[in-house]
């Protein structure tokens, strides 16, 4: 119950963040952004991983891995970013759901794991559910509408590497080293950009309004992720998977409550699509898992 209450949690921190980041998106350039956001990661975790003697030392394979994921994740967030600028806020979250139909099929044609036809047909099921609350939005808004599909494939194997990664090193650590890489990237990137005159990547000096908006998306983001790091220790990620959908209803409320925004019934049909393909899915893994762990003793006797 720990870890359903901590993913919970996390359901309603992370499209609060979202949220917040749509708020900020018509008023703070989105290099700012995004480099304030890590920079609070690191600040949060860097005075929790001293304190509580995790280990962040890296070195060889973990090091490079570490760095190609924080430019992963910078790549990603700041694709999500933009999208929230554009599209409602469900709408971008429920197509961001896609990400569980990537998994499936890298792990198929990339990590060459077993997925049987049933699977492989909720997949296509749950893309056509996505292409559903695609076609409103880019009705109205165009190819940023495309955006969060590109940041469920970037998150696809931001996953890839961090799972690569997760045996080897502290979860805490690890993000505080990725907020500490992140903003090492991001300083001299934004700083080139804003005397280049790219729009993005321009600095400002923010209000008071605007500065508390992006501490409260630091910590919001930071908050979310430490809750679903924290979640897997109490309850197992079976559990917890299917709970992750509940970020659909809550970014719909906040929405609705806050932007005046609610999905049509054709992206609603498709969130509603998605959802169940995508549940499906995490169902067809559990049972296959279950079945697999049955069968070990068998094939171990023999």
């Amino acid at each position: 119950m720990i870890g359903i209450a901590l993913m919970v949690g996390f359901c309603l921190l992370a499209p609060m963040g979202d949220a917040v980041a749509k708020v900020l998106g018509s008023s703070v350039p989105l290099g700012q952004v995004v480099t304030i956001r890590f920079a609070l990661q690191a600040l949060v975790l860097i005075p929790l991983v001293w304190w509580s003697g995790r280990n962040w030392h890296m070195q060889g394979q973990v090091l490079w891995l570490t760095f190609l994921r924080t430019i992963l994740h910078i790549i990603g967030i700041g694709g999500m970013f933009t999208a929230l600028k554009y599209l409602p806020l469900a709408d971008a979250i429920a197509i961001a759901f896609i990400m569980p139909f990537f998994m499936l099929l890298l792990g198929r044609f990339v990590l060459k794991e077993i997925v049987g036809p049933r699977r492989m047909g909720a997949c296509l099921v749950g893309f056509i559910g996505t292409l559903l609350v695609i076609q409103p939005s880019f009705a109205a808004a165009g190819w940023p509408a495309l955006l969060p599909v590109f940041v469920a494939a970037n998150f696809s194997l931001f996953m890839l590497l961090t799972r690569q990664i997760a045996k080897k090193t502290d979860p805490i650590g690890l993000q505080a080293v990725s907020g500490v890489m992140a903003v090492v990237i991001l300083v001299p990137f934004t700083v080139v950009g804003h005397f280049m005159d790219v729009a993005a990547l321009s600095i400002i000096a923010p209000n008071n309004v605007q500065w508390l908006l992006l501490i409260g998306l630091g910590t919001l983001g930071t908050a979310a992720h430490l809750l679903m790091t924290w979640s897997l220790r109490f309850a197992p990620s079976a559990t917890l998977a299917p709970m992750q959908y509940l970020e659909i209803p809550f970014a719909t409320i906040l929405g609705l409550v806050f932007f005046g925004d609610l999905p049509n019934p054709l992206a609603g049909l498709g969130i509603a699509i998605t959802v169940a393909a995508g549940l499906y899915i995490i169902l067809r893994e559990r049972a296959t898992a279950r079945q697999m762990t049955a069968q070990a003793p068998i094939q171990a006797a023999a």
